[in-house]
């Protein structure tokens, strides 16, 4: 209700009310603070762990205590949430334990300060950390911000890694086994993935690692084929400590920013590595509700490029199709039957040189359309980049180690902490509370970038700062475009070598190139639309042939009431917990959106497997 959430902001100091003592004893606050709430927890005396929070605070919570991806604000949603689920989940005050060595003071701005510590915990069917933030109020005492919770492990189910690995020798067998095991001739998959890439790999490695069997389908003909296939200038403009892959991370010499042809062969290298069990030049035909007495909830066909087609009986379908299910987005622009040059969307375009000599315009002002153009004047290529709507952007140089802040978020920089520990402090912040520091730091990065950004509006270029100044936050996560992180390509707009027509919109191609509403035209020889990806949503449909079940899937991208990621991490179906699309998951987003939410994935189908998985406590409570 309405009425029950509190007006947002950050708990700044002028808000609280409060000073810091500069005698502070941290470790005595939150000892102190960290007992009451485990007693509290313990004996489920809701109104004693509600006073531990501010009036403001949240409770995120990721699976331990809700089966589900939940968010609640307010003192009055976090006694709803607790009143229905604690008695569910059981958490048991002796299993509460404070991780002293990570206790922490911070003040990421002059005005803005709190602690923040990690702990563990169990429930009734498994292993949980979390992470709390303590802020001061004005009497002295200190209250929760923020408390989140994970999921980390099931009970009885541990990942087979480390001292349970396994340790008998294999003389001579390894490759007929192996061959026996990527093949199922001896038994059937229990999860089918479709889709090799760094989504499909992911969560096949994390199921492996709890003992569910899982066949990757995937329609290139090599693992990696999805960035080898790509356009020649792709890199990677995320660093490399935010890219790191679950169980075998990328080694100390990696560059920071990966080129597409590197990381393709590390997947193709990852996937043999850690044994995953991938069909190549394979596609699934078709995902059909299973009407036979398998007991299966669907039926997935796959064809082989020679021939080998099967069928299989499953409970669990993971879609790993990549943004936008990989369908690219072209705009209906008419004319484009009587343009005589070339068109082609990002997808299909694969080397500069290809053109030659040729007059090339590039559609779009986001990151393919600068790294496409940068590569094109880097071949002495003529090419003008035509900018349809603003563009939110920042330099990697100035932008990424203020995004990557250990005192700001996400933790993922040089000489951070070990990549699990960054996650959950990454998780730790709702997204709402992230808007609000992302505000901050768009303004620092935009104040650093003051020449580069001052260049582009000088030469036309329209500058957005994203939602409400978030920048690249909420962009990223609410429709997964609209910026360019800059690594060159945006001095070569203001230096004239990218040439730039923003004025105006695009009426209609014409037989030499394009008119434009105000009458002025552009001459092209070939088009390239570097306009994105489609929706996931629509892919994800594609491949089910229940048509009577379309209208039960939900939106994949995008960001729901309570700042979850709608379809990711989650089973598809709306509403959540929807029965008939029971066992469909969707696995999508970079690198680092995938190390962690494939666990969570792999985490709930093992629990289904297991018959340990309760009842998801949906949106609607």
């Amino acid at each position: 209700m309405a009425s029950s959430t509190p007006s947002r902001s950050l708990p700044t100091l002028h808000n609280l009310g409060s000073t810091i003592d500069p005698n502070l004893d941290v470790q005595a606050v939150v000892n102190d603070w960290f007992a009451k709430f485990a007693k509290a927890v313990g004996l489920k005396d809701v109104p004693a762990i509600v006073d531990l929070f501010l009036n403001g605070g949240y409770w995120r919570d990721m699976l331990a205590l809700t089966w589900d991806f939940r968010t609640f604000e307010g003192k009055n949603a976090v006694s709803k949430f607790l009143q229905d689920q604690l008695g569910v989940f059981n958490p048991q005050q002796d299993t509460f334990s404070l991780q002293r060595d990570l206790v922490e003071f911070q003040q990421p701005y002059p005005d803005i300060a709190w602690i923040q510590a990690f702990f563990n915990f169990d429930t009734n069917v498994g292993h949980a950390s979390g992470v709390f933030r303590l802020v001061p109020l004005p009497d002295g005492a200190w209250k929760a911000h923020v408390v989140y919770t994970n999921l980390e492990d099931l009970k009885g189910f541990p990942e087979r890694t480390g001292s349970l690995r396994n340790y008998e020798p294999n003389h001579g067998k390894w490759g007929a086994k192996r061959e026996r095991e990527r093949e199922f001739l001896d038994e059937e998959p229990t999860v089918v993935v479709v889709g090799g890439g760094q989504s499909g790999l992911e969560i096949a490695a994390r199921l492996k690692m709890l003992g569910v069997n899982a066949l990757v389908v995937e329609r290139n003909q090599r693992i990696g084929d999805n960035w080898r296939k790509r356009y020649a200038a792709l890199c990677l403009h995320d660093p490399v400590w935010y890219d790191h892959m679950p169980y075998l991370p990328f080694p100390p010499s990696w560059p920071v920013y990966t080129p597409a042809l590197k990381l393709a062969d590390w997947l193709e290298s990852y996937a043999h590595s850690l044994e995953l069990n991938v069909w190549t030049s394979a596609t699934v035909a078709s995902i059909e509700k299973e009407t036979g007495d398998s007991g299966k909830r669907w039926s997935v066909r796959v064809e082989r490029e020679d021939g080998r087609n099967r069928v299989f009986k499953v409970d669990h379908v993971v879609l790993a199709l990549g943004i936008g299910g990989g369908l690219p987005r072209i705009p209906d622009i008419p004319g484009q039957d009587e343009f005589k040059g070339e068109i082609l969307h990002s997808t299909e375009h694969k080397f500069a040189t290809d053109h030659a000599g040729k007059k090339v315009v590039v559609i779009g002002s986001c990151t393919s359309a600068h790294d496409i153009c940068a590569d094109y004047v880097d071949h002495g290529v003529d090419v003008t980049m035509v900018q349809r709507s603003p563009t939110y952007i920042m330099s990697t140089k100035e932008g990424m180690p203020r995004m990557l802040d250990p005192d700001i978020q996400a933790l993922f920089w040089d000489g951070g902490p070990p990549t699990d520990v960054a996650d959950r402090v990454n998780a730790s912040y709702p997204t709402h509370v992230i808007k609000y520091l992302q505000q901050r730091v768009t303004k620092g990065i935009a104040e650093a970038d003051k020449e580069l950004l001052d260049g582009l509006r000088r030469v036309g270029f329209k500058l957005t700062f994203g939602e409400d100044g978030s920048g690249l936050f909420q962009l990223a996560f609410g429709k997964a475009g609209g910026y360019y992180l800059d690594v060159g390509a945006s001095q070569l707009v203001i230096d004239g070598e990218i040439k730039l027509k923003s004025d105006g919109p695009i009426k209609k191609f014409t037989p030499t190139g394009l008119l434009f509403e105000d009458g002025s035209t552009l001459d092209a020889e070939v088009v390239i639309f570097a306009t994105g990806y489609g929706d996931a949503r629509s892919a994800c449909i594609d491949l089910i042939k229940n048509a009577d079940l379309h209208d039960k899937i939900q939106s994949i991208w995008g960001i729901d009431d309570e700042g979850e990621i709608n379809g990711l991490g989650r089973e598809i179906g709306k509403p959540s917990g929807c029965k008939e699309v029971a066992g469909l998951w969707c696995m999508m987003g970079n690198l680092a959106l995938c190390r962690f939410y494939s666990k969570h994935v792999a985490l709930q189908i093992k629990a289904y497997h297991e018959n340990v998985f309760g009842v998801r406590y949906g949106s609607g409570n």
